[in-house]
This record gives structure tokens, C-alpha cells and sequence, in this order.
């Protein structure tokens, strides 16, 4: 008799949707509270080197995102690309690894963003606050495109599919030369996703060093 038992994919495993809920909850506290109380400067990632730096902010600024722009305007886009690539890829690797390797792997990539961040602010001697969960979240499109290589993805403006792990190396170049390039006007922080995407990588690499699989 086989021990075989099939287990259907959770589509919206708990890690993933408590992490997204806790996001959205933080962000909708920003909006009420920024203006009267500047939530989102208490719990943004300062540099070591400034006042304003807390140690609690290594994990509370990987749950804070953009509010308002310079107009006073509601900014959507910033959580809303994170929370998606969360759910679409997070999921995925929630499902493949269990809950609690999971979230174990997601606050790593989290405080590996964090701490590229702040080494890459000390040396270049730039002293801006982080916010997002981009960092964590470039861990896992990383190790999704090292398990899963040749999916083939849909992404926007690309009007043709793309394997996996040619779209992740593209958004490490993308992050690689928007750090070291300068571009007036850019406030990404690109090399807390870089910190997160490596987190994720040598991770992801260290588990998988005895298996020889390839994931499709």
C-alpha cells in the first residue's frame, strides 16, 4: 500500500496573508497618524550615524511604506507592488517550504536589507531613511527564480514571456546601477534590495546545497 498523500497548494498560505494584512495595516496607521504624530519617521530605518536611529527600526521599517508625495497626495504604488509580489511569489515558496521556514526566510531577507542599507549610507556618507518591505521582498523573487528557473513570466510592458531567473538577474542589474549611478530624483533604496536579494540567495543557496533537484 503507498503513503502517498497529495496535498493541494494553499492558494493564500498563512504567512503570506497575515504578513500582507499586517502591511496594510501599518500603512493605513501611517496615513491617519503622519501628519498629526510622523508615524513613518519613528519607525523608518535611519542611519546609525543620525539621532534619529532606534534599533527597533531594523524590523519596523520592513512593515512601513511611502504615504503621502510632496503634493500631499495618497502614494498606492509603493505597497501595492510589494504586497503583489509578496502574494504572487511568496505563496509559491510559503507552499514548497512550510510556514515557519517561510517566515523565517522573509525577516532575513528583511534585516539583510537592512543592514546592506545602512553600511552602503555610512560609506557613500548619505543620510536618508528607508521605508518598504522591497528589501525582503527581492529575497523572495530571487530564491523563487533560483527554485523555479525556467518559469516563464509575463511581466509589465514586456509583451513577451520571460523565464524567471532572466527576469530576477534583470532587477539585481536594474538595482545595481540605480545604487551606484546617482540619478537625481531616484529614492529607491536600491542597496537594501540588494541587501535582501543576497540574503535571500545565499540562503536559499545554503538550503538547497545537498539538493540537486531543479524546481520548474
Amino acid at each position: 500500500m503507498s503513503n502517498f498523500r497529495f496535498t493541494r497548494p494553499d492558494r493564500f498560505p498563512p504567512i503570506v496573508k497575515n504578513l500582507i494584512i499586517i502591511n496594510v495595516l501599518v500603512w493605513v496607521a501611517q496615513l491617519i497618524y503622519d501628519k498629526q504624530w510622523g508615524l513613518t519617521i519613528k519607525i523608518a530605518l535611519w542611519p546609525i550615524e543620525t539621532p534619529m536611529f532606534k534599533p527597533y527600526q531594523i524590523a519596523t521599517h520592513m512593515f512601513a511604506h511611502s504615504t503621502y508625495d510632496i503634493r500631499g497626495q495618497i502614494v498606492f504604488f509603493h505597497i501595492l507592488f510589494n504586497m503583489f509580489g509578496l502574494y504572487m511569489f511568496g505563496r509559491i515558496l510559503e507552499n514548497v517550504w512550510g510556514a515557519k521556514r517561510f517566515l523565517f526566510f522573509y525577516l532575513a531577507c528583511g534585516v539583510g536589507a537592512a543592514a546592506a542599507h545602512l553600511i552602503m549610507q555610512s560609506l557613500m556618507g548619505e543620510y536618508s531613511f528607508a521605508v518598504g518591505a522591497s528589501g525582503a521582498v527581492m529575497g523572495v523573487f530571487v530564491a523563487f527564480g533560483y527554485l523555479f528557473p525556467n518559469t516563464e513570466l509575463y511581466l509589465m510592458f514586456i509583451p513577451i514571456p520571460i523565464k524567471a531567473k532572466w527576469a530576477m538577474i534583470g532587477l539585481v542589474a536594474i538595482d545595481l546601477f540605480g545604487g551606484f549611478a546617482k540619478i537625481s530624483g531616484d529614492n529607491i533604496a536600491h542597496f537594501a534590495h540588494l541587501g535582501g536579494a543576497l540574503t535571500g540567495f545565499l540562503l536559499v543557496l545554503f538550503w538547497n546545497k545537498t539538493n540537486r533537484k531543479t524546481l520548474y
